[in-house]
């Protein structure tokens, strides 16, 4: 390598690496919601720009303010890592709510899903979780909701996986000298399991210029089957409504347009952030085949189909099912088409009732 490269692989290594000072106010107040600084950032979502973490007085249970870093890692926690880990840790949690006694693992890439998965031991829902797309598991911010042993340790510290910081509940002492062994790992015990009441104001916040958006944090209410209605022919086995309430819930947590599809234990392919929502289908189909691939999965969809072409998209892929909420002007001729296609629709309401839930998320 001459020198030009020389100095500019020295420049790059620079730039990622230098602290920027912050000179924020110990404390924040937003109304009546208090907040005060917790960690100081490296930098922000950009490097030259200062950053903060502030936690919320009062909060409590399995929450960021509660959060302790074991392990700092040779950088230190990061913006981006502690917006990953919040995500993760919500998703987490409502995963453990709607399937308890399931192990689950989340590993997320820039505030959205990567790879998901359910098991019976930490050890396997970890491998499965993995196994969604192991390219873009890369340098991921790994969530669980059990306690970290010994043999998971071993794989989470494999340099080729570049994982940059592991958040659980607990770690066996195994697990802590393992994970050490990689200098540059960030470990972060939660403040609680997550079975536990999460305790805050319970209000999202989105800074605009010269203002501030608030809003109640949003909560799915697709917990069991019985929170979801049949519009087709054809009927579901039981594996297709827990797979549709996992491929739901990811999809909660999965920036607009979002489309999943998974089966009953894992996550196989994840379409977000799409201007259309066909894309962000062809997105969730093309990714999975890097790991599962798309047959026999069920598709879950942020908000309703506009045409068809969706539907005729799952079928050509094998895909036998879709939750969705209704609300375009051509539900029946959706409907109708994934009839003659013999697709299962789900829909996000009771039986009985009128609306469907639908559950965008843009951060």
């Amino acid at each position: 390598m001459d020198n030009k490269g020389k100095n500019e692989q020295r420049t790059t290594r620079t730039q990622y690496s230098t602290r920027v000072a912050e000179d924020f106010p110990p404390a924040l107040n937003i109304g009546d919601i208090k907040f005060r600084k917790k960690i100081s950032m490296r930098y922000g979502e950009n490097p030259g720009y200062p950053a903060a973490f502030y936690q919320e007085e009062g909060a409590s249970g399995p929450n960021m303010a509660t959060m302790e870093v074991l392990q700092e890692g040779s950088k230190g926690l990061s913006y981006i890592n502690v917006g990953d880990m919040d995500l993760g840790q919500r998703l987490a949690k409502k995963l453990t709510e709607i399937f308890p006694g399931k192990a689950v693992a989340v590993i997320i890439k820039h505030e959205m899903p990567s790879g998901v998965a359910l098991a019976d031991s930490g050890l396997e829902a970890f491998k499965k979780a993995w196994q969604t797309d192991p390219l873009s598991n890369f340098g991921s911010v790994d969530v669980f909701n059990f306690r970290v042993e010994e043999e998971l340790a071993r794989l989470l510290v494999e340099s080729p996986r570049n994982i940059e910081v592991v958040y659980a509940p607990d770690f066996s002492p195994a697990a802590l000298e393992i994970l050490a062994s990689r200098k540059v790992l960030r470990v972060v015990r939660m403040g609680g399991w997550l079975d536990e009441p999460s305790e805050d104001a319970d209000l999202e916040f989105k800074r605009v210029v010269g203002g501030l958006l608030v809003q109640k944090r949003f909560n799915s209410r697709i917990v069991s089957p019985d929170f979801i209605d049949v519009v087709s022919v054809k009927k579901p086995e039981p594996s297709q409504l827990r797979a549709a309430l996992l491929t739901w819930t990811v999809a909660c947590f999965t920036r607009s347009n979002a489309i999943v599809i998974g089966t009953e234990d894992k996550i196989h392919g994840i379409g977000s952030g799409q201007r259309s929502r066909i894309d962000a289908a062809e997105d969730a189909i093309r990714l999975s085949r890097r790991g599962y691939g798309p047959l026999g999965c069920v598709m879950a969809s942020d908000a309703f189909m506009p045409f068809p072409d969706v539907v005729e998209l799952a079928a050509q892929n094998g895909i036998t099912g879709i939750i969705y909420p209704l609300g375009s002007i051509k539900d029946q001729e959706v409907i109708a088409r994934a009839n003659e296609l013999g697709l299962v629709m789900m829909v996000t309401r009771r039986p009985g009732e009128v609306d469907c839930e639908r559950c965008f998320l843009h951060r």
